[in-house]
């Protein structure tokens, strides 16, 4: 009777690990994974995404939601996009509308139309959400991709890290433009990829106008060039340059909308409007210094991004055979943190541009490790995994600080002042030039005081609003009129000096 069991049993477990190998080979079994991943990928992204709008980058996602929120307040130009920052502190001029000339504002645009169409959520959570979207759509563009140089797995496991990583999640749950233009860098690299195998000139144009929208939202994606030259010339040789026309509509397609905006924010809108970026590239002279190997190799790629344990799959990724177009990916990421050196110093949301093409190479490690004959599979897979949750778990606690919002009194200060104040009114909300403050106020102003009070006030400034009791502050009390005043936050009328002067304690 017990042999008869073990014969059932036995039996079983072969038939079972047949359907499952027959179904882990599956199509079903695949779209499954893919599935799972983008949804996981979606529900990260969720946490925290009704945040005030003060953790992490607040001042760079503030410059982009006030982009947002004056369309909605005074109606849609895409010409002429306006932040509230009346200062010269971004562009080095003193910029009295607002004017604010850096992408093309097609992520307000839409976030705006969200918005209007579906005004249950605010118009801070939809500009999240669709980063999110965005985030979703680059990691089945990922996918894509990944099967195409590294087959299915490949394409699942470079998925599953630009989903999961968790600096990415923080990254493009964000009210920033990276999300969408990475998300349009990878559909156009997709067409493009479809367009060598099937020479459809459909896709290579297709390819090139999503490719002018990720320039128009961000230039730096241009450093993916050298992907579109391996794969092009590979297929097609050197001579598709010389016998081949329809290449260089698609680079006019693809590059034209880009200048034709360069030259509107020089030319025909106002360089007043164009916050200094010359800085970006080298402004302190870091490049090739130590301490830029340090922050870009070390904090950023290896500490940030890759929890230092990710490193040991990267490099795997490296070194495995017939890689090469994830090796160009790599290569124009290092050219792009070496030419915008100080820039990715200086921001970590930054190296937004660059996960694709560690994703890819984490997605090469992980199939290189777990595939080649030269390792001890009993031990590799293992180590490997050991790894990955070291990489995830320490990435986790580099980045879970970012969505906390430390200083809610610039909240609630900015809440006070929207409602009583003129919607006309011109604030000095200083916050050592950070843009966070004056934005939840709602109004045209400066960030920072620059200047004499008295020059301000000459220049249309009419309230100030402060949450500390600092020497302006207490200066500005001693002459002008306090409208509100607490332990948080005071708010004072510029406009009502005080009649008598106060008594001295």
């Amino acid at each position: 009777m017990m042999k008869k069991l073990k014969k059932v049993y036995k039996r079983s477990l072969s038939l079972c690990d047949k359907f499952l190998n027959r179904f882990a080979k599956s199509k079903k079994f695949e779209v499954l994974c893919l599935f799972i991943i983008l949804v996981g990928a979606f529900g990260v992204r969720l946490y925290k995404i009704n945040n005030p709008l003060d953790d992490w980058h607040a001042w760079r996602q503030a410059d982009t939601a006030t982009v947002s929120q004056i369309y909605v307040d005074y109606g849609i130009n895409l010409l002429y996009p306006r932040y509230y920052d009346v200062s010269p502190t971004q562009t080095g001029f003193y910029n009295p509308q607002g004017l604010r000339f850096v992408e093309f504002p097609i992520y307000n645009l839409l976030n705006v139309i969200a918005f209007k169409a579906f005004p249950k959520f605010s118009l801070e959570v939809w500009a999240r959400l669709i980063s999110v979207f965005c985030a979703v759509g680059s990691t089945f563009f990922l996918y894509l991709i990944g099967k195409k140089f590294l087959g299915k797995w490949g394409g699942l496991t470079a998925a599953f890290f630009y989903g999961f990583i968790p600096y990415n999640i923080y990254f493009t749950r964000v009210i920033l433009p990276e999300p969408m233009a990475v998300f349009f860098l990878t559909t156009s690299l997709w067409f493009f990829l479809v367009y060598v195998d099937t020479k459809t000139r459909a896709n290579l144009f297709l390819s090139a106008v999503f490719f002018a929208l990720s320039m128009l939202l961000k230039p730096f994606v241009a450093f993916y060039f050298p992907v579109y030259l391996f794969v092009l010339v590979k297929k097609f040789g050197w001579k598709v340059f010389f016998s081949n026309v329809e290449i260089y509509v698609a680079l006019l397609i693809g590059l034209a909308p880009f200048c034709l905006w360069r030259a509107w924010m020089n030319l025909g809108g106002n360089p007043v409007g164009i916050p200094l970026f010359a800085w970006l590239f080298n402004g302190n002279g870091i490049r090739f210094r130590p301490a830029w190997f340090r922050w870009i190799f070390g904090e950023r790629l290896g500490y940030l991004i890759l929890g230092i344990w990710g490193v040991v799959v990267f490099t795997f990724g490296v070194l495995k055979p017939k890689n090469t177009p994830i090796l160009m990916a790599a290569l124009g990421m290092f050219l792009y943190v070496l030419v915008v050196a100080d820039g990715n110093v200086q921001h970590d949301y930054y190296q937004t541009q660059i996960i694709p093409a560690i994703a890819l190479m984490l997605a090469s490690g992980v199939i290189y490790i777990w595939n080649s004959p030269e390792f001890n599979k009993w031990i590799a897979r293992p180590l490997l995994g050991f790894c990955l949750v070291m990489m995830f778990g320490m990435g986790l606690y580099q980045v879970i600080g970012d969505y906390q919002v430390n200083h809610y009194e610039i909240i609630v200060a900015g809440q006070e002042a929207n409602k009583i104040l003129p919607k006309d009114a011109i604030v000095i909300a200083p916050y050592n030039g950070d843009t966070t403050f004056l934005y939840q106020t709602k109004r045209f102003g400066w960030p920072v005081v620059d200047r004499s009070f008295d020059e301000l006030i000459r220049m249309g400034a009419d309230y100030y609003v402060s949450v500390n009791y600092d020497t302006d502050t207490n200066n500005l009390l001693k002459k002008y009129k306090a409208i509100e005043k607490n332990n948080t936050f005071v708010i004072i009328d510029l406009h009502q000096p005080l009649t008598q002067t106060p008594l001295k304690k």
